[in-house]
């Protein structure tokens, strides 16, 4: 199971991390083509995971010229008690750029590669997050799973039917 090194959709690219991105985006370091606000506290978060050479690992979302946050997995897929594989997704955009879709283009880019690769995807959302789970529903993340440990709703996308 494999995603391309980098994905694209109608405005944006979403490239994978290099071990040098994810170095500096763990330190919290700025980059030329970065938003000003990028990276966030949880882009360094994400970077704690990273693993040069993943193809689950955090990636950029990029429109135009401009890294303005970034999207990924939480390690590679396993298979859920059904026996289907599975992953947990994450994602966030610097503050400038919500509101104009491109949570929505990113996710959904991601998500026909993933469905390609037969991988049902989950997300974890603070329940007062309502910008997100409308990202969420829009997507397709229609298997509401109750909550985590930490009080946020577990969602999950069901696999297209083949």
């Amino acid at each position: 199971m494999r995603l391309p090194d980098e994905i694209t959709s109608d405005r944006l690219r979403l490239p994978l991390w290099t071990p040098g991105e994810a170095a500096d985006i763990l330190a919290g370091r700025h980059r030329d083509g970065w938003h000003t606000d990028y990276p966030r506290q949880d882009d360094r978060d994400a970077a704690t995971m990273y693993h040069a050479g993943d193809p689950w690992a955090p990636r950029h979302v990029i429109r135009g010229t401009t890294a303005l946050g970034s999207l990924g997995f939480f390690g590679p897929p396993e298979d859920a008690a059904d026996g289907v594989p599975e992953v947990e997704v994450g994602y966030g955009l610097v503050e400038e750029a919500r509101g104009w879709g491109f949570a929505t283009e990113a996710l959904a880019a991601v998500l026909v590669e993933t469905d390609r690769a037969g991988v049902r995807v989950r997300a974890s959302v603070e329940p007062e997050n309502q910008a997100s789970i409308r990202v969420l529903a829009k997507c397709g993340f229609t298997d509401l799973r109750g909550s985590d440990e930490d009080g946020h709703l577990v969602m999950a996308r069901p696999l297209p039917a083949p």
